[in-house]
């Protein structure tokens, strides 16, 4: 079960985003601030931090902006009630992940969660092996018998995850979230075009391949 750090000093909001969170099968963990944030970050193994940025003591944002200062990678979801840009600006200068403005959506949140999760999970792992297939994370490169290629960003991005879920279907839409994010204004076409690309780039492959699923989506299958 993933441990979901929620710093909010509003009582209200926090008992909900709690409740929310443990119908989705997350386990909730409660600071009432920034400050008591930090505190249980050295106590507890957390997975995702959701930080409201006005907050006392230490706000969301000085909460994020330590994080990283410290070298921490943890996925950080910043809920505020703050909606002009140059706010949505600051909060992902200091490294913030992801961004929603309150009132928040409960089932928008879960999605966003879920797709942080998985991001973080794609960047923790790095190498992928299948067999005599190498997938490289930080050299974007696929190795087979000695051979290498670097591929785009988005294209080992799109091979990554789908090999790393091997049989699971994604929808196009959950692809263009993780891959591209959220906001993105690229259309699925976008998705259609480098599914073919990876196809023509190891369609001879006899380690895996990539399957349309009609109506649905995508799944990559391992033959070893």
């Amino acid at each position: 079960m993933f441990n979901i750090l929620i710093a909010e000093d509003d009582t209200n909001t926090r008992k909900w985003l709690a409740a929310v969170l443990r119908a989705n099968g997350f386990n909730p963990i409660l600071a009432e601030d920034g400050q008591a944030a930090l505190d249980l970050l050295d106590h507890y193994p957390v997975d995702l931090l959701i930080a409201d940025i006005m907050m006392p003591r230490v706000d969301g944002l000085n909460l994020t902006r330590q994080l990283r200062a410290s070298g921490s990678t943890l996925p950080v979801l910043m809920l505020t009630a703050r909606q002009m840009p140059e706010d949505k600006r600051q909060g992902f200068l200091v490294g913030t992940d992801d961004y929603m403005v309150k009132p928040v959506d409960d089932e928008e949140m879960i999605l966003r969660v879920r797709a942080l999760l998985r991001r973080a999970r794609i960047v923790s792992e790095r190498r992928l092996t299948i067999g005599p297939v190498t997938l490289d994370y930080d050299a974007l490169s696929v190795s087979r018998d000695g051979q290498s290629q670097t591929l785009p960003q988005k294209e080992f991005y799109l091979l990554f995850k789908l090999l790393s879920y091997p049989d699971v279907i994604f929808t196009r839409l959950q692809l263009m979230d993780e891959i591209w994010g959220m906001d993105s204004e690229t259309d699925d076409r976008t998705v259609n075009v480098h599914i073919n690309r990876l196809r023509e780039r190891f369609g001879g492959w006899p380690e895996f391949e990539i399957i349309t699923v009609r109506g649905l989506g995508y799944k990559a299958v391992k033959h070893l």
